[in-house]
């Protein structure tokens, strides 16, 4: 096994209900995350945390859901741990927080408080899309490739 330093933490965000599109963008993040041997970080739920986490789990990585209820069972399938923290949306803060580096999609306000939360932590952020409030957050638009680049900047902060 790797040692811990080495294991990268990769967090993605984005809505909890979207379109199919959106839902394969996602897919396609989780899947290159899971191929580069990254952990996925996410709120655990539906739509975007689902998609992603099943393209981790598809490219052989490993998942984490943060969930804002106390059921595990309220996870999607596809996260190899849950972790219940009974705070609601406050639990934002932990998804950011226990990623080194945080790509997101596009959502709403959890969203968007999830960008400002990971830029106020130093961390780097990548996004699929342009955020105008937010200039420090370098956007790619392959999933890929801001994989890569995630990948990429939570190992130089390590």
């Amino acid at each position: 096994m790797a040692q811990q330093t080495e294991i990268v933490y990769i967090g993605v965000i984005g809505a909890g209900k979207c379109s199919k599109k959106l839902k394969d963008q996602a897919y396609a993040v989780g899947l290159a995350i899971g191929e580069a041997g990254a952990v996925l970080v996410c709120g655990g739920l539906k739509g975007v945390m689902e998609a992603a986490a099943q393209g981790a789990f598809d490219g052989g990585g490993t998942t984490i859901g943060i969930i804002p209820g106390t059921d595990r069972r309220e996870a999607n399938p596809f996260c190899d741990f849950v972790i219940p923290t009974g705070i609601g949306e406050a639990r934002n803060v932990i998804v950011v927080q226990t990623a080194d580096a945080v790509i997101a999609l596009h959502g709403m306000y959890g969203t968007i408080t999830e960008i400002a939360f990971a830029l106020k932590m130093g961390k780097p952020v990548i996004s699929t899309e342009k955020w105008d409030v937010f200039p420090d957050v370098k956007c790619i638009d392959d999933p890929a490739k801001a994989v890569k680049e995630a990948v990429k900047l939570a190992r130089n902060a390590k």
